[in-house]
């Protein structure tokens, strides 16, 4: 999918796989391609040593954006890499990948609140000045900042009590094995959050309102994304 304005392009990629991710640009309007990382995130945290949730949410946002920005098929695009962290009690809690983990997780978690941090990478692989030039078509090609940038959006959620059974009854649809801190907002999970104080797009993965914010680095406006033939 790409954005065409006033002669110009403007191509965003998603360095994600996650279909909320995708589901949340597209229902905010926004064009997009999705090519998915090969980052090894055991690897990249060994490589950094321990960090906190916040700064491992963005750690990992900037290995998903480079990686993707090293391959041919981003040349000319922007791209934006996202990862979120569970932060409760104190401990940064990924995917829990295993029904045993979710279900420890969640008879923690029942009553009581976390912080969801979800970090952002941008990088414009545009040419900069000096290497802009006109496509095939005559077209002139924006030119890129070379721009490379990140910020992490958090947000507090308060849960819901949850008894054994409701928790035994998520665990078992499979939704919270693959998800930052064994929940959902926009899914099955939406059931057991009471409230949330903060962006709620951060919860689902990615905040626009901090896509927005980096896309300035960029000399790009979130508008220029729209895809308005769709509305």
């Amino acid at each position: 999918m790409v954005g065409i304005r006033l002669g110009t392009v403007t191509r965003l990629i998603l360095a994600s796989q996650s279909p909320a991710r995708t589901k949340l640009l597209t229902e905010a309007g926004i064009q997009h391609d999705v090519l998915v990382s090969d980052v090894d995130e055991d690897a990249v945290q060994a490589k950094y040593g321990v960090t906190d949730a916040h700064d491992t949410a963005l750690l990992l946002a900037r290995a998903k954006a480079e990686a993707v920005a090293a391959l041919p098929e981003a040349e000319g695009a922007l791209v934006i890499g996202c990862d979120s962290v569970f932060e409760f009690d104190g401990e940064s809690h990924g995917k829990p990948y295993t029904a045993e983990v979710a279900r420890e997780r969640m008879l923690r978690m029942s009553g009581s609140q976390g912080v969801l941090h979800t970090g952002h990478w941008l990088v414009d692989c545009r040419d900069t000045a000096d290497g802009a030039d006109d496509d095939a078509a005559g077209n002139e090609t924006p030119e890129g900042t070379g721009a490379t940038v990140g910020a992490v959006s958090s947000a507090e959620v308060h849960f819901a009590e949850m008894s054994r059974q409701d928790i035994d009854a998520y665990v078992a649809t499979g939704e919270p094995l693959h998800c930052a801190g064994s929940f959902t907002i926009d899914g099955l999970g939406g059931a057991f959050i009471r409230k949330v104080n903060g962006d709620p797009h951060a919860v689902v993965g990615l905040s626009i309102s901090t896509l927005r914010d980096l896309l300035v680095h960029a000399n790009v406006g979130i508008t220029e994304l729209w895809d308005t033939d769709e509305q």
